[in-house]
């Protein structure tokens, strides 16, 4: 099965992977060029799935300009193949030897990943990843992303990027910029300050036609190390900043005033959708509190919180209660 990838799979070439993952900035990852056999890659791209509005329905449920299919074995026989190398335990073995990260997991259910293809004009702020998968709620430890791309040059933009930090005007320069031309792999860590993104797609008029593909997989493990262990939380993006050029005494070009407007408009439809967010976080925190449930089981532990009060130094009846 590992026929498919057209790498060497010996002890020497895992060696060299895993010393270019654990050393790579901003964060732990690896670039691995033909990481598929060559006729299996052409495969795939004949293959890949035609755009389809109805994979396009973005977090607010609006219809964008990026397609994700998460049933690849429905895609067709290439996908079916490329599914089966990706869950065998052969491959997981092979890729906790180049990250170090033991006890890898397949996700069946491809939650976020399959096939993306993003048209021109679309691109994808900078984010760290939601860190449990939300039904099995392992942790969520690696992103593999192979790109199906037959040209492609960084001046289109798309490009993937690593960041340290895009709170920051040094911090969002990406210490890492991969072209996603075909065949093309990376393989990175998933944590707190795994920071990524792509600048807006911008093709030239005769390349319209193209648009940036790839397949997305994340791995998973049933534990993870304390220290790198946060809450439970979903996608967090941070809007880009302003181009380094608008600054006192900079002449605003018309690019310069649409790319405002355009970041201006975003973070108000940010702003607003977390805005609902939090609205319907209130009420649901509301019902749990206004519920028959919750107020029994108040009412039911009554004394084990008066008797922890007690011990704390509020004494029954000296005046200290609970509504």
């Amino acid at each position: 099965m590992l026929a498919l990838l057209d790498q060497a799979i010996d002890d020497e070439r895992v060696l060299e992977l895993n010393r270019e993952f654990t050393s790579s900035p901003p964060f732990r990852h690896v670039i691995i060029d033909q990481f598929l056999a060559a006729e299996f890659c052409r495969q795939l791209m004949a293959e890949f799935p035609s755009f389809d509005t109805t994979h396009a329905l973005n977090e607010r449920g609006e219809t964008g300009r990026k397609a994700v299919v998460t049933d690849l074995e429905r895609v067709g026989p290439a996908y079916a193949r490329f599914d089966q190398v990706i869950r065998s335990p052969e491959f997981l073995a092979l890729i906790g030897r180049i990250t170090g990260i033991r006890n890898l997991l397949y996700d069946p259910e491809y939650v976020g990943g399959g096939t993306h293809e993003n048209l021109d004009g679309q691109e994808l702020d900078s984010h760290v990843d939601f860190n449990y998968h939300p039904s099995r709620q392992w942790h969520r430890r690696l992103n593999l992303i192979v790109f199906l791309n037959p040209e492609w040059v960084e001046e289109w933009g798309g490009c993937l990027e690593l960041l340290p930090d895009p709170w920051t005007p040094d911090g969002a320069r990406p210490a890492a910029v991969v072209v996603p031309i075909a065949n093309r792999a990376v393989l990175f860590e998933t944590n707190e300050h795994s920071w990524h993104g792509f600048r807006r797609i911008q093709l030239p008029d005769d390349k319209t036609h193209l648009s940036r593909r790839s397949i997305a997989v994340y791995f998973y493990t049933k534990a993870r190390p304390e220290s790198e262990t946060e809450a439970s939380h979903g996608t967090l993006y941070v809007h880009r900043q302003l181009g380094e050029q608008v600054r006192a005494g900079y002449t605003l070009r018309p690019e310069d005033v649409d790319e405002i407007r355009t970041l201006l408009a975003r973070r108000d439809v940010h702003m607003k959708f977390l805005y609902e967010r939090e609205l319907e976080f209130s009420r649901v925190i509301s019902g749990i509190l206004k519920s028959p449930s919750f107020r029994l089981g108040r009412a039911l532990t009554w004394p084990a919180r008066a008797i922890r009060r007690w011990k704390g130094g509020a004494a029954p009846g000296s005046g200290s209660h609970e509504n």
